[in-house]
Protein backbone atom coordinates (compact mmCIF):
# COMPACT_ATOMS: atom_id res chain seq x y z
CA UNK A 1 0.00 0.00 0.00
CA UNK A 2 1.49 3.43 -0.98
CA UNK A 3 1.96 5.72 2.06
CA UNK A 4 2.02 3.03 4.37
CA UNK A 5 4.51 4.03 7.22
CA UNK A 6 3.10 7.43 6.83
CA UNK A 7 -0.19 7.00 7.14
CA UNK A 8 0.02 4.03 10.16
CA UNK A 9 2.00 7.00 11.95
CA UNK A 10 -0.30 9.68 11.31
CA UNK A 11 -3.26 7.27 11.80
CA UNK A 12 -1.99 6.50 15.12
CA UNK A 13 -1.04 10.12 15.98
CA UNK A 14 -4.41 11.19 15.42
CA UNK A 15 -6.35 8.85 16.94
CA UNK A 16 -5.04 9.94 20.33
CA UNK A 17 -7.57 13.31 19.64
CA UNK A 18 -9.73 12.01 17.63
CA UNK A 19 -12.84 11.21 20.23
CA UNK A 20 -11.41 14.26 22.80
CA UNK A 21 -14.39 16.72 24.11
CA UNK A 22 -11.69 19.56 24.98
CA UNK A 23 -8.84 19.83 22.76
CA UNK A 24 -5.85 22.62 24.62
CA UNK A 25 -3.35 24.28 22.06
CA UNK A 26 -0.86 22.17 24.19
CA UNK A 27 -2.82 19.00 22.67
CA UNK A 28 -2.18 20.67 18.88
CA UNK A 29 1.23 21.37 20.01
CA UNK A 30 2.38 17.99 20.57
CA UNK A 31 -0.13 16.35 18.17
CA UNK A 32 2.19 18.52 15.37
CA UNK A 33 5.15 17.49 17.30
CA UNK A 34 4.96 13.72 15.88
CA UNK A 35 2.98 14.91 12.84
CA UNK A 36 6.03 16.76 12.01
CA UNK A 37 8.09 13.45 12.92
CA UNK A 38 6.08 11.67 10.61
CA UNK A 39 6.63 13.37 7.37
CA UNK A 40 10.15 13.97 7.87
CA UNK A 41 10.67 10.50 8.02
CA UNK A 42 8.47 10.08 5.08
CA UNK A 43 11.12 12.13 2.96
CA UNK A 44 8.85 14.95 2.98
CA UNK A 45 10.53 18.23 1.73
CA UNK A 46 11.55 19.79 4.88
CA UNK A 47 10.66 23.09 3.96
CA UNK A 48 7.24 21.87 3.21
CA UNK A 49 6.87 19.82 6.40
CA UNK A 50 7.77 23.44 7.81
CA UNK A 51 4.52 25.22 6.28
CA UNK A 52 2.60 22.44 6.62
CA UNK A 53 2.84 22.12 10.41
CA UNK A 54 3.01 26.33 10.77
CA UNK A 55 -1.04 25.93 8.59
CA UNK A 56 -2.57 23.40 10.63
CA UNK A 57 -1.38 24.76 13.55
CA UNK A 58 -2.66 28.55 12.74
CA UNK A 59 -6.00 26.56 11.70
CA UNK A 60 -6.31 23.58 14.68
CA UNK A 61 -5.68 26.48 17.70
CA UNK A 62 -8.12 28.62 16.57
CA UNK A 63 -11.11 29.68 18.52
CA UNK A 64 -13.82 28.03 15.86
CA UNK A 65 -12.15 24.38 16.03
CA UNK A 66 -10.83 24.38 20.12
CA UNK A 67 -14.38 25.61 20.77
CA UNK A 68 -16.64 23.70 18.77
CA UNK A 69 -18.59 20.76 19.99
CA UNK A 70 -16.26 18.01 18.26
CA UNK A 71 -12.73 19.37 18.51
CA UNK A 72 -10.75 16.60 18.20
CA UNK A 73 -12.83 15.38 14.62
CA UNK A 74 -12.56 19.20 13.96
CA UNK A 75 -8.60 19.25 13.34
CA UNK A 76 -8.54 16.18 11.78
CA UNK A 77 -10.73 17.60 9.74
CA UNK A 78 -7.48 20.85 9.36
CA UNK A 79 -5.01 18.06 8.51
CA UNK A 80 -7.06 16.49 5.86
CA UNK A 81 -7.86 19.91 3.95
CA UNK A 82 -4.40 21.08 4.19
CA UNK A 83 -2.68 17.74 3.17
CA UNK A 84 -4.91 17.83 0.62
CA UNK A 85 -3.94 21.66 -0.45
CA UNK A 86 -0.44 20.37 -0.69
CA UNK A 87 -0.80 17.87 -3.04
CA UNK A 88 -2.55 20.35 -5.37
CA UNK A 89 -5.80 20.71 -3.85
CA UNK A 90 -8.02 19.07 -6.74
CA UNK A 91 -7.55 16.65 -9.40
CA UNK A 92 -5.86 18.40 -12.63
CA UNK A 93 -6.37 16.71 -15.66
CA UNK A 94 -4.48 16.08 -18.99
CA UNK A 95 -5.59 18.77 -21.69
CA UNK A 96 -7.04 18.74 -24.59
CA UNK A 97 -5.96 20.76 -28.12
CA UNK A 98 -8.82 22.70 -29.63
CA UNK A 99 -7.29 21.01 -32.73
CA UNK A 100 -6.24 17.67 -33.09
CA UNK A 101 -3.36 16.67 -31.65
CA UNK A 102 -3.03 17.29 -28.66
CA UNK A 103 0.82 16.82 -28.38
CA UNK A 104 2.39 15.30 -25.53
CA UNK A 105 5.96 14.69 -24.33
CA UNK A 106 7.11 12.66 -21.63
CA UNK A 107 10.22 13.32 -20.41
CA UNK A 108 12.24 12.06 -17.61
CA UNK A 109 15.02 9.89 -16.12
CA UNK A 110 16.00 6.40 -17.30
CA UNK A 111 14.73 3.75 -14.88
CA UNK A 112 11.77 5.44 -13.77
CA UNK A 113 9.58 3.88 -16.36
CA UNK A 114 8.80 6.15 -18.78
CA UNK A 115 8.14 3.89 -21.51
CA UNK A 116 5.47 2.47 -19.51
CA UNK A 117 4.00 4.63 -18.22
CA UNK A 118 3.85 6.52 -22.03
CA UNK A 119 1.52 2.88 -22.82
CA UNK A 120 -0.51 3.10 -19.56
CA UNK A 121 -1.05 6.82 -20.44
CA UNK A 122 -2.25 5.83 -24.19
CA UNK A 123 -4.38 2.56 -22.82
CA UNK A 124 -6.58 4.99 -20.05
CA UNK A 125 -6.98 8.02 -22.58
CA UNK A 126 -8.62 5.02 -25.20
CA UNK A 127 -10.26 3.52 -22.54
CA UNK A 128 -11.45 7.02 -20.27
CA UNK A 129 -11.79 9.35 -23.29
CA UNK A 130 -12.53 7.37 -26.60
CA UNK A 131 -9.39 9.24 -27.80
CA UNK A 132 -7.08 7.66 -30.64
CA UNK A 133 -3.34 8.11 -29.33
CA UNK A 134 0.08 7.34 -31.27
CA UNK A 135 2.85 6.25 -29.70
CA UNK A 136 5.84 7.63 -31.09
CA UNK A 137 9.43 5.83 -30.26
CA UNK A 138 11.72 9.37 -29.83
CA UNK A 139 14.35 7.66 -27.62
CA UNK A 140 16.96 6.18 -30.20
CA UNK A 141 19.66 5.62 -27.71
CA UNK A 142 18.71 3.05 -25.05
CA UNK A 143 19.06 -0.42 -26.36
CA UNK A 144 15.50 -1.98 -27.13
CA UNK A 145 13.64 1.30 -25.80
CA UNK A 146 12.28 1.35 -29.56
CA UNK A 147 11.42 -2.43 -29.39
CA UNK A 148 9.65 -1.86 -25.93
CA UNK A 149 7.18 0.50 -27.38
CA UNK A 150 6.15 -1.26 -30.59
CA UNK A 151 5.97 -4.48 -28.04
CA UNK A 152 3.74 -2.15 -25.73
CA UNK A 153 1.41 -0.79 -28.52
CA UNK A 154 0.95 -4.43 -30.11
CA UNK A 155 -0.26 -5.57 -26.41
CA UNK A 156 -2.89 -2.30 -26.93
CA UNK A 157 -3.76 -2.69 -30.09
CA UNK A 158 -2.24 0.92 -30.80
CA UNK A 159 -0.37 2.44 -33.78
CA UNK A 160 3.58 3.26 -33.14
CA UNK A 161 5.55 5.77 -34.86
CA UNK A 162 9.06 5.05 -35.31
CA UNK A 163 12.14 5.87 -37.52
CA UNK A 164 14.53 3.55 -36.44
CA UNK A 165 17.46 4.59 -34.22
CA UNK A 166 19.36 6.90 -37.09
CA UNK A 167 17.30 9.82 -37.78
CA UNK A 168 17.03 12.23 -34.85
CA UNK A 169 14.06 12.85 -32.20
CA UNK A 170 13.29 16.34 -33.29
CA UNK A 171 12.72 14.86 -36.97
CA UNK A 172 11.08 11.63 -35.49
CA UNK A 173 8.64 13.84 -32.91
CA UNK A 174 7.99 16.31 -36.01
CA UNK A 175 7.02 13.71 -38.67
CA UNK A 176 4.64 12.07 -35.70
CA UNK A 177 2.44 14.71 -35.19
CA UNK A 178 2.34 15.17 -39.41
CA UNK A 179 1.10 11.21 -39.13
CA UNK A 180 -1.10 12.01 -36.51
CA UNK A 181 -2.79 15.03 -38.50
CA UNK A 182 -3.16 12.87 -41.90
CA UNK A 183 -4.25 9.51 -39.59
CA UNK A 184 -6.72 11.86 -37.78
CA UNK A 185 -5.41 10.93 -34.52
CA UNK A 186 -6.13 12.58 -31.63
CA UNK A 187 -2.97 12.43 -29.20
CA UNK A 188 0.84 11.94 -29.90
CA UNK A 189 2.34 10.73 -27.41
CA UNK A 190 6.26 11.20 -27.50
CA UNK A 191 8.26 8.37 -25.58
CA UNK A 192 11.40 11.11 -25.04
CA UNK A 193 15.03 9.95 -24.35
CA UNK A 194 16.20 9.61 -20.60
CA UNK A 195 19.41 9.69 -18.86
CA UNK A 196 20.86 8.44 -15.88
CA UNK A 197 21.38 12.40 -14.92
CA UNK A 198 20.94 15.30 -15.52
CA UNK A 199 23.13 16.70 -18.31
CA UNK A 200 22.99 19.87 -21.15
CA UNK A 201 22.34 17.13 -24.01
CA UNK A 202 19.85 15.62 -22.39
CA UNK A 203 18.12 19.18 -21.80
CA UNK A 204 19.28 20.70 -25.40
CA UNK A 205 17.51 17.93 -27.00
CA UNK A 206 14.66 17.79 -25.26
CA UNK A 207 13.98 22.05 -25.88
CA UNK A 208 14.35 21.53 -29.30
CA UNK A 209 11.73 18.74 -29.37
CA UNK A 210 9.16 21.59 -27.77
CA UNK A 211 10.22 24.18 -29.59
CA UNK A 212 9.30 22.00 -32.89
CA UNK A 213 6.07 20.47 -32.30
CA UNK A 214 4.84 23.16 -29.53
CA UNK A 215 3.17 19.80 -26.95
CA UNK A 216 0.01 20.93 -24.75
CA UNK A 217 1.35 19.02 -22.08
CA UNK A 218 5.47 18.40 -20.81
CA UNK A 219 4.80 15.36 -18.58
CA UNK A 220 7.65 14.22 -16.12
CA UNK A 221 7.97 10.63 -15.18
CA UNK A 222 9.49 9.88 -11.61
CA UNK A 223 9.94 7.07 -9.35
CA UNK A 224 7.85 7.46 -6.20
CA UNK A 225 10.08 5.31 -4.35
CA UNK A 226 13.68 7.11 -4.72
CA UNK A 227 12.10 9.93 -2.04
CA UNK A 228 13.09 13.51 -1.96
CA UNK A 229 15.47 12.39 -5.10
CA UNK A 230 12.34 12.78 -7.47
CA UNK A 231 10.88 16.05 -6.44
CA UNK A 232 14.91 17.28 -6.95
CA UNK A 233 14.69 15.99 -10.22
CA UNK A 234 10.91 17.38 -10.99
CA UNK A 235 12.37 20.54 -9.87
CA UNK A 236 15.42 20.39 -12.19
CA UNK A 237 13.29 19.79 -15.35
CA UNK A 238 10.83 22.41 -14.72
CA UNK A 239 13.32 24.92 -14.41
CA UNK A 240 14.65 24.15 -18.25
CA UNK A 241 11.37 22.93 -19.50
CA UNK A 242 8.31 24.59 -17.83
CA UNK A 243 6.99 21.18 -17.13
CA UNK A 244 3.05 21.14 -17.24
CA UNK A 245 2.49 17.72 -15.17
CA UNK A 246 3.90 14.54 -13.15
CA UNK A 247 3.83 11.00 -12.95
CA UNK A 248 4.55 9.32 -9.98
CA UNK A 249 5.00 5.68 -10.52
CA UNK A 250 5.34 2.88 -8.20
CA UNK A 251 2.92 4.11 -5.67
CA UNK A 252 1.83 1.42 -5.13
CA UNK A 253 4.74 -0.02 -3.38
CA UNK A 254 5.63 0.75 0.16
CA UNK A 255 6.85 4.12 -0.48
CA UNK A 256 7.62 6.78 1.97
CA UNK A 257 5.37 9.46 0.30
CA UNK A 258 8.24 12.25 -0.14
CA UNK A 259 7.59 12.88 -3.62
CA UNK A 260 3.97 12.79 -3.32
CA UNK A 261 3.76 15.26 -0.89
CA UNK A 262 6.14 17.54 -1.76
CA UNK A 263 6.19 17.66 -5.59
CA UNK A 264 3.52 20.31 -6.39
CA UNK A 265 4.52 22.92 -3.16
CA UNK A 266 8.54 22.85 -4.19
CA UNK A 267 7.80 23.08 -8.07
CA UNK A 268 4.19 24.38 -8.57
CA UNK A 269 3.71 21.60 -10.85
CA UNK A 270 0.10 19.01 -10.19
CA UNK A 271 0.47 15.62 -10.21
CA UNK A 272 -1.35 14.51 -13.06
CA UNK A 273 -1.25 10.53 -12.58
CA UNK A 274 -0.08 7.90 -10.52
CA UNK A 275 1.04 4.53 -11.50
CA UNK A 276 -0.10 1.86 -9.22
CA UNK A 277 1.32 -1.20 -10.70
CA UNK A 278 2.55 -3.36 -13.32
CA UNK A 279 -0.37 -4.13 -15.76
CA UNK A 280 -0.93 -2.14 -19.08
CA UNK A 281 -4.59 -0.37 -16.55
CA UNK A 282 -2.33 0.50 -13.49
CA UNK A 283 -2.74 4.15 -13.76
CA UNK A 284 -5.09 6.76 -12.32
CA UNK A 285 -5.91 9.71 -12.54
CA UNK A 286 -4.13 12.04 -8.89
CA UNK A 287 -7.08 12.97 -6.86
CA UNK A 288 -5.30 14.81 -3.96
CA UNK A 289 -8.75 14.93 -1.79
CA UNK A 290 -8.71 10.91 -2.07
CA UNK A 291 -5.16 10.67 -1.71
CA UNK A 292 -5.09 12.56 1.77
CA UNK A 293 -8.14 10.68 2.65
CA UNK A 294 -6.33 7.45 2.34
CA UNK A 295 -3.41 8.60 4.68
CA UNK A 296 -5.56 9.16 7.40
CA UNK A 297 -7.47 5.59 7.12
CA UNK A 298 -10.53 7.45 6.11
CA UNK A 299 -11.02 5.35 2.87
CA UNK A 300 -11.33 6.35 -1.15
CA UNK A 301 -14.85 5.66 -1.39
CA UNK A 302 -15.19 7.52 -4.94
CA UNK A 303 -12.33 5.24 -6.22
CA UNK A 304 -13.57 2.23 -5.11
CA UNK A 305 -17.06 3.02 -7.14
CA UNK A 306 -15.18 4.05 -10.61
CA UNK A 307 -13.08 1.02 -10.36
CA UNK A 308 -16.15 -1.04 -9.72
CA UNK A 309 -17.89 0.47 -12.56
CA UNK A 310 -15.19 0.17 -14.95
CA UNK A 311 -15.00 -3.70 -14.37
CA UNK A 312 -18.38 -4.57 -13.28
CA UNK A 313 -20.99 -6.23 -15.74
CA UNK A 314 -24.40 -4.41 -14.85
CA UNK A 315 -26.67 -7.25 -16.49
CA UNK A 316 -24.70 -9.73 -14.81
CA UNK A 317 -24.71 -7.45 -11.34
CA UNK A 318 -28.78 -7.33 -11.73
CA UNK A 319 -29.08 -11.26 -12.55
CA UNK A 320 -27.05 -12.10 -9.40
CA UNK A 321 -29.04 -9.30 -7.36
CA UNK A 322 -32.35 -11.37 -8.30
CA UNK A 323 -30.79 -15.03 -7.44
CA UNK A 324 -29.05 -13.09 -4.02
CA UNK A 325 -32.50 -12.73 -2.82
CA UNK A 326 -34.16 -16.27 -3.50
CA UNK A 327 -30.43 -17.43 -2.08
CA UNK A 328 -30.38 -19.05 -5.65
CA UNK A 329 -26.54 -18.31 -6.04
CA UNK A 330 -24.44 -20.73 -7.67
CA UNK A 331 -20.45 -21.85 -7.65
CA UNK A 332 -20.63 -20.49 -11.10
CA UNK A 333 -22.26 -17.14 -10.17
CA UNK A 334 -19.29 -17.19 -7.15
CA UNK A 335 -16.97 -17.69 -10.13
CA UNK A 336 -17.71 -14.55 -11.96
CA UNK A 337 -18.09 -12.60 -9.06
CA UNK A 338 -14.67 -13.80 -7.98
CA UNK A 339 -13.19 -13.13 -11.63
CA UNK A 340 -15.25 -9.30 -11.54
CA UNK A 341 -13.48 -8.42 -8.18
CA UNK A 342 -10.07 -9.44 -8.96
CA UNK A 343 -10.42 -7.49 -12.70
CA UNK A 344 -10.96 -4.30 -9.85
CA UNK A 345 -7.28 -4.66 -8.84
CA UNK A 346 -5.20 -6.38 -5.28
CA UNK A 347 -7.49 -7.42 -2.74
CA UNK A 348 -5.64 -5.50 -0.24
CA UNK A 349 -5.30 -2.01 -2.09
CA UNK A 350 -9.33 -2.59 -2.49
CA UNK A 351 -9.76 -2.93 1.40
CA UNK A 352 -7.33 0.06 1.89
CA UNK A 353 -10.23 2.12 0.04
CA UNK A 354 -12.83 0.70 2.61
CA UNK A 355 -13.75 3.73 5.25
CA UNK A 356 -11.98 2.90 8.84
CA UNK A 357 -10.96 -0.61 7.45
CA UNK A 358 -8.00 -0.12 9.13
CA UNK A 359 -10.00 -0.18 12.36
CA UNK A 360 -11.73 -3.36 11.42
CA UNK A 361 -10.53 -6.08 13.47
CA UNK A 362 -8.58 -8.14 11.47
CA UNK A 363 -8.31 -6.48 8.29
CA UNK A 364 -5.58 -3.31 9.34
CA UNK A 365 -2.48 -5.78 8.48
CA UNK A 366 -4.43 -8.17 6.11
CA UNK A 367 -2.08 -9.64 3.53
CA UNK A 368 -4.57 -11.09 0.88
CA UNK A 369 -3.24 -14.18 -0.48
CA UNK A 370 -3.74 -14.21 -3.98
CA UNK A 371 -2.37 -17.48 -4.52
CA UNK A 372 -4.94 -19.04 -2.49
CA UNK A 373 -7.63 -17.42 -3.93
CA UNK A 374 -6.07 -19.46 -6.87
CA UNK A 375 -6.73 -22.44 -5.06
CA UNK A 376 -10.38 -21.53 -4.48
CA UNK A 377 -10.87 -20.27 -8.33
CA UNK A 378 -8.89 -24.05 -9.19
CA UNK A 379 -11.77 -26.19 -6.87
CA UNK A 380 -14.37 -24.80 -8.31
CA UNK A 381 -13.08 -25.10 -12.39
CA UNK A 382 -12.69 -28.49 -11.30
CA UNK A 383 -16.70 -29.60 -10.54
CA UNK A 384 -18.48 -30.33 -13.08
CA UNK A 385 -21.07 -28.24 -14.27
CA UNK A 386 -24.28 -30.00 -12.37
CA UNK A 387 -22.08 -30.21 -9.09
CA UNK A 388 -21.78 -26.45 -9.79
CA UNK A 389 -25.45 -25.46 -9.96
CA UNK A 390 -26.24 -27.89 -7.22
CA UNK A 391 -23.38 -28.22 -4.42
CA UNK A 392 -25.89 -30.61 -2.33
CA UNK A 393 -24.62 -33.14 -4.69
CA UNK A 394 -20.86 -33.22 -3.57
CA UNK A 395 -20.44 -36.54 -2.24
CA UNK A 396 -17.09 -37.50 -0.59
CA UNK A 397 -15.72 -38.98 -3.92
CA UNK A 398 -16.83 -36.23 -5.73
CA UNK A 399 -14.67 -33.99 -2.97
CA UNK A 400 -11.91 -36.13 -3.11
CA UNK A 401 -12.39 -35.88 -7.30
CA UNK A 402 -12.19 -32.47 -7.17
CA UNK A 403 -9.26 -32.45 -4.86
CA UNK A 404 -7.37 -34.51 -6.98
CA UNK A 405 -8.17 -32.40 -9.95
CA UNK A 406 -7.47 -29.20 -8.39
CA UNK A 407 -4.25 -30.13 -7.30
CA UNK A 408 -5.44 -28.89 -3.76
CA UNK A 409 -6.55 -30.99 0.10
CA UNK A 410 -9.96 -32.86 0.40
CA UNK A 411 -9.89 -30.11 3.98
CA UNK A 412 -9.54 -27.26 1.54
CA UNK A 413 -12.38 -27.91 -0.63
CA UNK A 414 -14.62 -28.85 2.40
CA UNK A 415 -13.98 -25.61 3.71
CA UNK A 416 -14.97 -24.00 0.52
CA UNK A 417 -18.42 -25.37 0.42
CA UNK A 418 -19.28 -24.61 4.11
CA UNK A 419 -18.26 -21.37 3.46
CA UNK A 420 -20.92 -21.30 0.24
CA UNK A 421 -23.54 -23.06 2.30
CA UNK A 422 -23.29 -20.61 5.76
CA UNK A 423 -23.06 -17.85 2.54
CA UNK A 424 -26.37 -18.81 1.17
CA UNK A 425 -28.30 -19.28 4.52
CA UNK A 426 -27.11 -15.62 5.52
CA UNK A 427 -28.56 -14.34 1.45
CA UNK A 428 -31.95 -16.59 2.78
CA UNK A 429 -32.05 -14.64 6.33
CA UNK A 430 -32.02 -11.04 4.26
CA UNK A 431 -34.89 -12.21 2.25
CA UNK A 432 -37.11 -13.40 4.63
CA UNK A 433 -36.33 -10.35 6.67
CA UNK A 434 -36.76 -8.33 3.74
CA UNK A 435 -40.52 -10.13 3.11
CA UNK A 436 -41.29 -9.34 7.02
CA UNK A 437 -40.26 -5.94 6.81
CA UNK A 438 -42.21 -5.29 3.67
CA UNK A 439 -45.22 -6.25 5.68
CA UNK A 440 -44.81 -4.59 8.57
CA UNK A 441 -43.34 -2.07 5.94
CA UNK A 442 -40.18 -1.14 8.45
CA UNK A 443 -37.27 -3.08 7.27
CA UNK A 444 -36.24 -2.63 3.59
CA UNK A 445 -33.31 -4.80 1.94
CA UNK A 446 -30.49 -2.92 0.74
CA UNK A 447 -30.90 -4.47 -2.88
CA UNK A 448 -34.79 -3.08 -3.15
Amino acid sequence: MAFEGLAERLQSTLSKIRGKGVVSEADVKAMMREVRLALLEADVNFKVVKDFISNVKERAVGQDVLKSLTPGQQVIKVVNEELTKLMGGEQSKIAVAKKSPTVVMMVGLQGAGKTTTTGKLANYLRKNSNRKPLLVAGDIYRPAAIKQLETLGNQLNMPVFSLGDQVSPVEIAKQAVEKAKEEHLDYVLIDTAGRLHIDETLMGELQQIKETVNPDEILLVVDAMTGQDAVNVAESFNEQLDLTGVVLTKLDGDTRGGAALSVKAVTNTPIKFAGMGEKLDALEPFHPDRMASRILGMGDVLTLIEKAQSTVDEEKARELEKKMRNADITFDDFLDQLAQVRNMGPLDELLGMMPGANKMKGLKNIQVDEKQIGHVEAIVRSMTKAEKQDPTILNASRRKRIAKGSGTSIQEVNRLIKQFDEMKKMMKQMSNMTAKGKKKGKFKFPFM
